[in-house]
């Protein structure tokens, strides 16, 4: 699956939708964004089960501040419209696969319920 380009037109229909999205922000004049770029274009085309989206930060401003969103490239990982990663930094191929892996085993009861007990 090609990667979406989400803006504030579409990002929280994509982010909200059951299963896993992994968001990248970016931007162009970005070196470490653009040696990350191929790496995550590459993980979208072997999991057609994840939704890969990108977030160009120069356009879609109000959402990397929403994100707050400081450092680039920055991933994000939602699952299930609940975000469950995000960090700044370039992965490499083979950590972008183990932090899919791990995304992919959560159990989600675990996690909604932990998320209810820290704002109890």
């Amino acid at each position: 699956m090609a990667t979406v380009e989400l803006t504030e037109d579409n990002f929280n229909e994509v982010v909200s939708a059951p299963g896993t999205v992994l968001v990248d922000f970016w931007a162009s004049w970005c070196g470490p964004c653009r040696m990350f770029a191929p790496v995550y274009e590459s993980a979208s085309e072997q999991h057609d089960e994840i939704t890969f989206g990108t977030v160009d930060t120069e356009a879609q401003t109000a959402l990397a501040q929403a994100f707050g969103i400081s450092s680039i490239p920055t991933l994000m990982a939602v699952r299930d419209g609940v975000v469950v990663y995000s960090q700044p930094g370039a992965l490499p191929a083979t950590e972008l696969e183990k932090l899919i892996g791990k995304v992919q085993e959560l159990d989600m009861d675990e996690v909604r319920a932990s998320i209810a007990a820290q704002q109890a």
